[in-house]
Order: C-alpha cells, then structure tokens, then sequence
C-alpha cells in the first residue's frame, strides 16, 4: 500500500505549528471574515499560511516577525 492510501481522507497533515485564527488575522492585519476563510480553506498550518500569504505579497506585521 502507498503512504497516501494509510492516510484517512479529508486530513490534512499540518506542517509547521498550527495558527489560531486571532493569531493569523493579527499577522497579516485581516480583518476576522477574510482569516477565517483562509484558515478554512488552508488549514492551520502556520507554513501554508505563510506560504499564502507570500504568494499573494502581503507582508507580516513587523512585531510578530521579529517576535515581539
């Protein structure tokens, strides 16, 4: 059997720690709406976050990238 077929469908694996959705809109400067349908769509994985968010030029907050 592959990998993939082991694996139950529907689940995603996370890659990266996961994000709160308070903790993503807050990141990118979202307003609640737009963060939840991101973290819908995506999942909580904070690099398939980041991932989009780069993709779609839209920069971190400067005090969560330095991680103040």
């Amino acid at each position: 059997m592959t990998e993939s077929a082991n694996q139950m469908p529907g689940r995603k694996v996370i890659r990266g720690r996961p994000y709160s959705i308070a903790e993503f809109a807050r990141k990118y400067h979202l307003d609640d709406k737009e963060a939840k349908r991101l973290y819908d769509k995506f999942g909580p994985s904070s690099t398939e976050l980041d991932l989009l968010m780069a993709a779609k030029r839209k920069p971190p907050s400067l005090s969560s990238a330095i991680g103040i």
